[in-house]
């Protein structure tokens, strides 16, 4: 049986010629061009026809507006990237009927991303050098990564963001990276915070480097001057560029803090248990909004999730309405909630002193756990005061408060995919020894 290889996508940033970039931002126009009006025929077509058109309705439709004298200029670029934002429209209107994404909007020009996809027939690559499709010179990129031996791109993506600058990516076959041996039994528990980004099960705490607060003051000086620019002006969109430079830079460096930390702990456990936090509605409370926007939980999740899948690890996401933070992990008992200022606090069960967060860590540790070893042949609790129920061949096991409620049986995900479940009886609490 041959190697398993996945597809990979390589991003490095290049620096346009006058020429080039005058063609890619055409190129750009016209995408956007087109997008939109495919969008506007098949809007129109719903609401008056109650007809849905496909991607070969306006595949045709992009020949006749070629012909057309108020349109011509589409004729000036590939038609590879034209062709390619109208499959990129069907797929969008696949995903609202499916109901996984909302109705389509229409470009902008100063909002929306400014992109090209290029298949193998609006390309050239040899020796190392990509050439677009009607372009004479090869792309100065700056190949901050080398690719995967004898890779070749299949689809390339070029970009720019809204500091200007410019972007390709390469998508290429690549065979997945050598696993890291670690122990069996390594596995870590991960609560997410805000004074300490993470707190680990092993009582490590990563303190939060807050770049947006750090960097706040150049973003407000630049936003005050892009504010008294006059609108439309020159400068105006020179102090618009300075503004997306700060954003920019902020960004790149909490990038770069994710990976390394998403990667060191990937790479040292073998299980990884997180809570499913509701991030979305976390940042509607006005006083914790910005604060939560700058960790960027969601981003690490994410970082986790593709990374275990990539070394071979298994994600366990544990159900948000789980009380780590109030369960004592050395006896199990659940206490009232606990306000936010309170980081520490003593059980009145068994009298040990916790810390809120390594605390939590533990619980979310000890649910993976037990996901993990227990699967989903482990039946819901129906009353969580009951702390005595029956298993399933009927004899009576004690039960962790907490277990997951009706119909939510647990289960078992495989290798890198997640599972969101509330942690099952004692019987699996003992798999964490």
């Amino acid at each position: 049986m041959g190697e398993q290889r996945v597809k990979r996508a390589f991003k490095y940033r290049f620096y346009p010629t006058p020429e080039q970039a005058r063609q890619l931002t055409e190129t750009f126009g016209c995408v956007r061009k087109v997008y939109n009006m495919a969008l506007e025929v098949r809007s129109r077509a719903w609401a008056e026809e109650r007809r849905r058109i496909g991607y070969a309705e306006t595949s045709a439709m992009l020949t006749a507006w070629k012909k057309e004298d108020e349109c011509s200029y589409l004729s000036d670029v590939s038609s590879v990237p034209l062709q390619q934002t109208l499959r990129h429209l069907h797929s969008a209107f696949e995903s609202f009927f499916t109901k996984c994404s909302g109705y389509p909007r229409f470009m902008s020009r100063k909002r929306s991303r400014s992109s090209a996809e290029y298949t193998r027939s609006a390309f050239r690559w040899r020796d190392g050098e990509l050439i677009l499709a009607k372009m004479r010179a090869p792309l100065d990129i700056r190949w901050s990564r080398p690719l995967p031996p004898e890779a070749r791109p299949s689809t390339v993506t070029v970009s720019r963001d809204a500091a200007g600058r410019w972007f390709v990516s390469l998508l290429v076959e690549d065979q997945p990276q050598q696993r890291r041996q670690v122990a069996h039994a390594a596995a870590v528990g991960i609560d997410a915070g805000l004074h300490s980004l993470v707190t680990l099960s092993t009582g490590e705490k990563v303190p939060n480097p807050r770049l947006g607060r750090e960097n706040s003051g150049r973003l407000a000086r630049a936003q005050r001057e892009l504010a008294r620019k006059e609108k439309g002006s020159r400068n105006q969109a020179k102090a618009r560029r300075k503004v997306a430079r700060v954003h920019a830079q902020i960004a790149d460096r909490r990038r770069d803090f994710l990976h390394k930390l998403s990667t060191r702990i990937v790479q040292e456990d073998q299980l990884v248990a997180i809570e499913d936090l509701p991030v979305s509605n976390l940042v509607c409370n006005r006083s914790l909004a910005r604060s939560v926007a700058d960790a960027s939980w969601a981003e690490l999740r994410r970082m986790l999730e593709y990374k275990c899948a990539w070394y071979g690890r298994e994600l366990v996401v544990v159900d948000r309405y789980f009380p780590s933070s109030r369960m004592c992990s050395a006896c199990g008992l659940v206490r009232d909630p606990l306000p936010l200022d309170v980081r520490e606090w003593r059980c009145n069960g068994c009298g040990a002193r916790h810390d809120r967060d390594h605390n939590a860590a533990q619980n979310l540790l000890a649910a993976g756990q037990a996901v993990s070893a227990c699967g989903a042949g482990v039946r819901p609790q129906r009353n969580p005061s009951v702390r005595a129920v029956g298993d399933e061949a009927g004899n009576p096991v004690s039960r962790a408060v907490g277990a997951p409620g009706p119909g939510g049986d647990v289960k078992r995900r495989t290798p890198g995919r997640r599972s969101s479940s509330r942690p099952g009886s004692a019987r699996c609490r003992a798999a964490r020894g």
